[in-house]
């Protein structure tokens, strides 16, 4: 096993710290070796992220960028590219994503195919109906969730298939929680055709305060779609090793805790970002000790046919 720099090591755990307290709580959780990928793969995602929007963390928003972002995405396929084919490489993000690949093996399509998710934000994307906006889930995060599964040392197709479903879970819990921040850069994920069932046809629609209400009735609706998918991803903790068993089973709840309290709030949920406290996420990492340590012992149950398919 290659030995990762220290310098390498030491900005991705920082980029988790920095960019999600829930997801780094949940790496703190898994053995040594398993976190060590983690956050490696996590800081290239981020850095994806925040290089395609120009952004910092995700938080400012950097002037006189986004009009390059298509040169940006290709720069990164490049890079990810020549990662993946073991060339060496300046930037300690690429030379941490070169050794997760090899450690894992993990198939250069999934890395792409993550990198084709950003390109639905590039290059402007109408999601007509759930479906679309399921393939932009399965892109962003989806993907993700199964190349930590790999990381975690999953082989078994359908156990991938519930990571998966975890990582459209989550991201379907983003996109409700985050409606009005997307929208004021311009970008809606929710469903156009239930939006205007709502009423709601155009961007200033959506962003008017008289149509709160009926903008929280969509996201509520959202949230209930990732119930399916929380409840499968649940199965698939059965598979994995106990201390991931234990780290994926607390960011698990707190993220379904998230999608619930923007429920709970109904028209008010975009008047203050809605997060878990500090003492709510230890009580939900006590919570998911148990989780972890009964799940492989009750019933299994299928997974649904109807869940989303991942194409790769």
């Amino acid at each position: 096993m290659n030995t990762v720099d220290a310098q390498v090591l030491q900005q991705a755990s920082q980029t988790i710290a920095n960019g999600s307290r829930s997801f780094s709580l949940a790496a703190r959780l898994m053995d040594a070796h398993t976190r060590e990928s983690t956050v490696l793969l996590y800081g290239w995602c981020r850095h994806c992220d925040d290089l395609i929007d120009g952004q910092t963390l995700g938080h400012e928003q950097r002037e006189g960028t986004r009009e390059h972002a298509a040169e940006r995405l290709a720069q990164l396929q490049a890079l990810t590219a020549a990662a993946c084919a073991g060339r060496p490489s300046a930037d300690p993000v690429f030379q941490g994503l070169a050794e997760v690949v090899r450690r894992h093996r993990i198939p250069p399509e999934w890395l792409m195919e993550h990198l084709a998710g950003f390109g639905m934000d590039v290059h402007p994307t109408r999601y007509d109906s759930l479906p679309d906006v399921l393939l932009y889930c399965w892109r962003v995060a989806g993907v993700v969730g199964v190349m930590m599964a790999r990381i975690m040392g999953v082989t078994q197709r359908e156990t991938l298939d519930r990571a998966c479903d975890l990582g459209l879970a989550f991201q379907l819990t983003n996109i409700a929680r985050d409606v009005l921040e997307d929208a004021q850069i311009g970008r809606v994920y929710l469903p156009a055709d239930w939006l205007a069932h709502e009423g709601i046809g155009t961007l200033p629609d959506l962003l008017a305060d008289g149509n709160r209400e009926r903008v929280a009735r969509v996201a509520a609706r959202l949230v209930g779609t990732a119930e399916p998918y929380y409840r499968s991803a649940r199965e698939g903790i059965a598979d994995l090793p106990l201390r991931c068993a234990w780290s994926i089973a607390t960011a698990r709840s707190v993220y379904r805790r998230i999608g619930h309290e923007v429920v709970s709030r109904g028209a008010h949920a975009w008047d203050r970002r809605v997060a878990t406290g500090t003492a709510e996420k230890l009580w939900y990492l006590a919570r998911s000790a148990g989780v972890a340590l009964a799940v492989p012992h009750l019933p299994r149950q299928p997974r649904d046919a109807a869940l989303f398919q991942r194409p790769l």
